[in-house]
């Protein structure tokens, strides 16, 4: 009897602080889940009821009432297939570009600037820089540097390299420029992460057994900073894919090179076409979250999801 009533009071005492730590945890959760329904869910679930509504009855401009118009997610596909692949053609090239300069400068912060301690800082405090300036002034600043009047372009056209009636700015090299240029903080960051944290013994040892520089570093440095090239490539497509500043004609496009995001910009804001483009960014969304998922399982890094 006693060794039961000894057994039942260690039960309750254990369920009873198991219970308590629950209730923290749920507390501390509570917050944060309440924002994310506040701020994401509820969001998203009026953005894809806003892509399936259909005209007013009224035929009033701007006007829509509840629907269920699947049809919407059809017309804006074959309305504006161009733009996607626009899309989506400049978030990969600006992408491969921005990871092919922003792995040398991470490496060298990373692990040549190690024994310059004062060096790395202020290398990456140069990479951190442009966050202290406002995107929009910095884009609308490559404009005036490359406008038609500007020293660069009348100097390529002297050197024949532009023809003279030839100009920079509006043509797809400088909206993948401008992507380029504004996203490589966000792919040099996460790279440097990766590199900082490498064991430099890894790289001695390697080359104790006689494998050649460039071997050392695809069977060695490459490998072990894969997650953060993983990171880095999804901070700067999933962006990149729905950036409307570059290629807006006030900046480095012009109307043939508009992205998903002015297209979704003009049909909210000028043509008042709300379900286009409600339908629109969730075609985005979807096809960012398709590609995202495939990309992280052929790189056998399903721990970053």
């Amino acid at each position: 009897m006693a060794f039961a009533a000894f057994s039942s009071g260690s039960k309750t005492d254990y369920k009873a602080p198991r219970k308590q730590s629950v209730i923290v945890a749920m507390s501390l959760l509570l917050p944060g889940m309440v924002y994310l329904a506040l701020f994401f869910i509820t969001p998203l679930m009026s953005l894809v009821v806003t892509s399936l509504e259909v005209p007013d009855a009224s035929g009033e401009i701007g006007r829509y009432q509840y629907g269920f118009e699947i049809a919407n997610y059809w017309t804006v596909i074959e309305t504006y297939w161009p733009h996607i692949i626009r899309s989506f053609t400049y978030a990969l090239v600006a992408t491969i570009l921005s990871l092919l300069i922003s792995y040398p400068l991470a490496y060298f912060i990373g692990i040549r600037a190690r024994k310059w301690p004062l060096i790395q800082k202020l290398a990456l405090a140069l990479v951190i820089a442009p966050f202290f300036i406002s995107f929009l002034l910095r884009t609308f600043a490559w404009k005036q540097l490359f406008s038609n009047e500007s020293w660069i372009v009348t100097t390529l056209q002297e050197w024949h390299i532009l023809a003279p009636d030839q100009y920079l700015v509006g043509t797809d090299f400088m909206v993948i420029f401008g992507l380029t240029y504004n996203f490589i903080p966000f792919m040099t960051l996460p790279l440097y992460t990766s590199l900082e944290r490498l064991d430099l013994r890894l790289l001695e040892a390697g080359s104790d057994l006689y494998a050649t520089p460039a071997k050392v570093f695809r069977k060695v440095t490459l490998p072990i900073t894969m997650p953060g090239i993983i990171s880095g490539t999804l901070m700067t497509f999933i962006p990149i894919a729905g950036d409307y500043i570059n290629a807006s004609r006030d900046f480095l496009g012009s109307s043939d090179t508009q992205m998903i995001g002015n297209v979704v910009e003009s049909n909210f804001l000028r043509i008042n076409d709300y379900p286009a483009a409600s339908a629109l960014s969730v075609l985005l969304m979807a096809a960012i979250l398709a590609l995202v998922v495939f990309y992280v399982r052929r790189s056998g890094t399903e721990d970053l999801l």
